[in-house]
């Protein structure tokens, strides 16, 4: 798991480091890829790479996990905006739910509905933080929400960019939470078709926390102007209890 953040925290470092021309980014991405062919050839030279090179023939991780990371990665640097939800939730498959399709090989997961709670959980997590993230995310001129979302209540992308709250932007911003909701249910049902509960505790646990994140979000009447809404690390040990505490029940 630890090569695993290391390649994904690389890859988001690319694009988020505010000194990166994209131009520059870009060709930082083309090395990277590189460096995945280099894996499947035996020769890598970038110590990830290398490690990645050895953990995708431990747990046979698919080596196209990791070119669709980069895929994802490369969306923030090509677009900052999507017309469709499904647009958007073909990113969300690639920043996030690939991670954890990647992890439940390391956990030891054998059962296809693993895989299904994976991409599922992906789509919950990566939408759970776009409403987080909203503020800081249209500073950077990056607008998430479908223009058909926006078209829908009425919104338009001054009204995110520039934090005017209004009864149309918070019906939006209900719906863009209630999404995520189905996709969290959607994980849940494929986590109890698995029978790969305790191999999948670790997901279960980042399940638990990012539910209670988007519960705050939705108590503070979707204020996610004012400040960031966090889960402290004394709640997170708490919804890591509780996962223990069901699963050994």
């Amino acid at each position: 798991m630890e090569v695993v953040y290391a390649f994904c925290r690389a890859m988001d470092d690319v694009v988020d480091r505010p000194d990166a021309a994209p131009a520059e980014a870009q060709r930082e991405l083309e090395r990277w890829r590189r460096e995945l062919e280099a894996c499947e050839q035996g020769f890598p030279t970038h110590p990830i790479a290398v490690a990645v090179g050895e953990i995708r023939r431990e747990f046979s991780i698919p080596m196209e996990y990791f070119r669709k990371l980069i895929t994802g990665v490369e969306m923030d640097l090509q677009r900052r905006r999507y017309g469709t939800f499904e647009e958007l939730q073909l990113y969300c498959e690639h920043v996030a739910s690939v991670v954890g399709l990647m992890s439940v090989r390391v956990f030891g997961c054998r059962h296809p509905e693993a895989d299904r709670y994976a991409t599922e959980l992906g789509i919950a997590l990566q939408l759970t933080n776009i409403l987080r993230d909203l503020k800081s995310d249209a500073e950077q001129g990056r607008i998430y929400f479908p223009a058909e979302d926006l078209r829908r209540f009425g919104c338009l992308e001054e009204d995110l960019l520039g934090g005017r709250g209004s009864e149309k932007l918070r019906k939006l911003l209900e719906f863009h939470a209630q999404r995520a909701w189905d996709h969290f249910n959607k994980a849940r049902e494929a986590f109890r078709s698995s029978g790969e509960g305790r191999r999948l505790l670790p997901a279960q646990i980042m399940a638990g926390v990012y539910a209670r994140l988007l519960r705050r979000i939705q108590r503070s009447g979707y204020d996610v102007f004012s400040k960031k809404i966090r889960v402290s690390r004394a709640a997170q040990a708490w919804v890591a209890a509780q996962c223990l505490i069901t699963l050994s029940s």
